[in-house]
């Protein structure tokens, strides 16, 4: 079993008002056909609870990289963009990092960034962001969501996002973690 036999989930962060939220899925699939576990926490919170972390891809991978967060994080006196400016410097430049497969959703109340290995830091231009196989599902569901009269705070978007993103998507569940900052 290699990291590339394991597909990705599905992560969603939204922003509405002074609440931001982050949703995943539990699911954990092996090849193409064969779902390993439907209960994997994906997300984290640090820094005292004042940043949000989500991650699709490698588990180890993704633990890893959160780890390596934490620790800009704390070099960086909890400067977000800088931390994951050179988390993705040293993910993109580091012979060992580099192999990592994952992908990572960082929030804080102010501003949520996607960081990949290729070396991408990305602001989402709306107050939505999301990633892993179902991504682009939840994705469109919470723009849709956010961008209508909606009486829906953000968790219960992020939520309801994943839940519509897991009726499409083959390698997203509906067993639904969640965490939020105010």
């Amino acid at each position: 079993m290699s990291a590339k036999d394991i597909c990705a989930t599905t992560i969603c962060c939204v922003r509405k008002g002074k609440m931001t939220a982050i949703a995943g899925d539990g699911q954990v699939t092996f090849g193409k056909s064969v779902i390993m576990k439907n209960n994997a926490k994906k997300l984290r919170k640090l820094r005292d609870g004042k940043v949000l972390v989500g991650f699709a891809g490698g588990a180890t991978d993704g633990i890893t990289l959160v780890s390596k967060l934490e620790a800009e994080l704390e070099k960086h006196d909890g400067k977000l963009l800088q931390s994951c400016v050179e988390l993705s410097k040293n993910w993109r430049g580091d012979k060992v990092l580099r192999e990592l497969d994952a992908m990572m959703i960082v929030a804080d109340k102010d501003s949520m960034f996607i960081v990949a290995g290729n070396g991408d830091v990305v602001e989402p231009e709306n107050d939505v962001v999301a990633i892993g196989s179902g991504g682009n599902f939840a994705y469109s569901a919470a723009l849709a969501l956010l961008q209508t009269d909606s009486k829906l705070n953000a968790l219960e978007i992020a939520r309801k996002s994943l839940e519509i993103a897991g009726q499409i998507c083959v390698y997203t569940n509906n067993n639904i973690s969640s965490e939020v900052i105010e």
